[in-house]
């Protein structure tokens, strides 16, 4: 290591030892100049593996954080480093596919109530969309609400229909899990499995403000768009789903054990987003 060989060379500059071990003056001097030992070089560069097998979609941005959450001292710039050593840096690049829905329908439409609204706690408004997961040899298709405050996925349901029924059970798995206060704004695309009579009778029953996005302007719902790009590269795109019921065990898994609990979301400070809602509430409560 440079600090050693300076002590058996003293004669011989920090620069010029950064020169002959082929480092930058610039990370020799962020690193800091206390010794490291190999056994840390690896413990850390086995942790950073350990997390990225975990949460294959992370960037170095991430893994930083979450070796910060675990008591690691380290900057981003040592961590991008052995990342690029290791060719742990992400790569995917599938493109990701936005389901349209039928807006052509007679049910009534409703204005966007959710633009510019500024929430500050969990179930103040939900936004809700669906998507399709590719089997061997069908599709099947996924429903999911989102706490927008929270990002947290509160209620989903995979079925091979895409029907009302599909939207709708995933509807009551919400309304279930978190028993929303009257007055909250579900947001939605204009689709006919949200504008259907069943599905907005039961947004009444609860007292909910029905939100609608713009017809093809897929930003003004972009919470869920963005979850559904998480879900599909971190999830859907490196597996190859054998059944309907292989891929509902394993979106299961990813939802409720890794991406409601575990994964660190940049736009909530870097926590998941239950503890990110934990944390919210006990604020409000002092």
């Amino acid at each position: 290591m440079i600090e050693q060989a300076h002590q058996q060379h003293p004669e011989l500059s920090i620069e010029r030892l950064c020169e002959l071990f082929s480092v930058s003056r610039s990370w020799y001097y962020e690193r800091g100049s206390q010794p490291e030992s190999d056994a840390e070089e690896m413990a850390l560069r086995d942790e950073i593996e350990r997390i990225i097998l975990e949460f294959s979609g992370y960037g170095y941005r991430r893994v930083t954080h979450a070796l910060k959450r675990q008591g690691w001292e380290v900057n981003h710039k040592r961590v991008l480093r052995i990342m690029r050593e290791e060719s742990l840096l992400c790569h995917l690049k599938k493109r990701f596919v936005v389901l349209t829905t039928n807006s052509r329908h007679g049910f009534p439409v409703y204005p966007n109530r959710l633009a510019d609204l500024v929430l500050s706690a969990p179930d103040q408004a939900w936004v809700a969309d669906l998507t399709y997961i590719r089997l061997r040899s069908a599709f099947v298709y996924l429903a999911c609400i989102l706490d927008a405050f929270s990002r947290r996925c509160v209620g989903w349901y995979l079925s091979r229909d895409m029907t009302t029924q599909l939207t709708l059970a995933a509807l009551r798995r919400a309304i279930d899990q978190r028993h929303p206060p009257m007055g909250l704004i579900h947001h939605s695309d204009r689709g006919v499995q949200y504008a259907s009579h069943d599905y907005v009778q039961q947004l009444e029953q609860i007292g909910a403000q029905i939100s609608m996005s713009s017809v093809g302007n897929p930003y003004e719902n972009a919470k869920a768009e963005s979850f559904f790009k998480t879900l599909k590269m971190e999830e859907v795109y490196l597996k190859e789903y054998e059944s309907f019921a292989d891929a509902e065990a394993n979106l299961e898994q990813f939802i409720e054990q890794v991406y409601n609990t575990k994964r660190l979301h940049s736009s909530l400070g870097y926590l998941p987003p239950a503890e990110f809602e934990a944390r919210s509430v006990t604020a409000a409560s002092r």
